[in-house]
């Protein structure tokens, strides 16, 4: 009997829980809706340059399906971002023998990806040559 008692005694509790839920979404929308509408209205904010590195190797991770290990080089341009992020291609044992890869990725001003190339490819152990002639 002491079961059914604790039963009906959690149920307001429970009640109470739900209704603390329900006035939670209401204002969750209506977070959401002033976020979109301050997008919508044009003052969309640029995004931080941490953010956009941040989402250029998820999205690029995504698309690829390869690990995104590091980002080489970085810089804001007049159409968005440009960025060279180092891949995990394949992976070797021992891991210096792991082919790696550096992709040009360009974003857009919201840092959402554009477009993304594949430039160079190359054993993690390995070192780019240098160049005769004094450069």
């Amino acid at each position: 009997m002491s079961n059914t008692k604790n039963t009906s005694d959690s149920q307001p509790m429970q009640q109470s829980s739900q209704d603390s839920q329900k006035a939670q979404k209401p204002q969750e929308s209506q977070k959401s809706q002033t976020s979109q509408t301050s997008q919508t209205s044009g003052e969309s904010r640029r995004p931080r340059p941490m953010e956009v590195l941040r989402e250029a190797r998820a999205q690029l991770a995504e698309l690829t399906g390869m690990t995104a290990e590091s980002v080489s080089s970085f810089e804001q341009t007049e159409e968005g971002w440009a960025l060279e992020v180092e891949v995990l291609e394949l992976e070797r044992v021992p891991d210096t023998m792991s082919l790696m890869a550096s992709y040009e990725v360009e974003l857009d001003a919201d840092g959402q990806l554009t477009g993304y190339r594949r430039v160079r490819r190359y054993e993690r152990g390995r070192s780019d040559a240098r160049r005769s002639g004094g450069h």
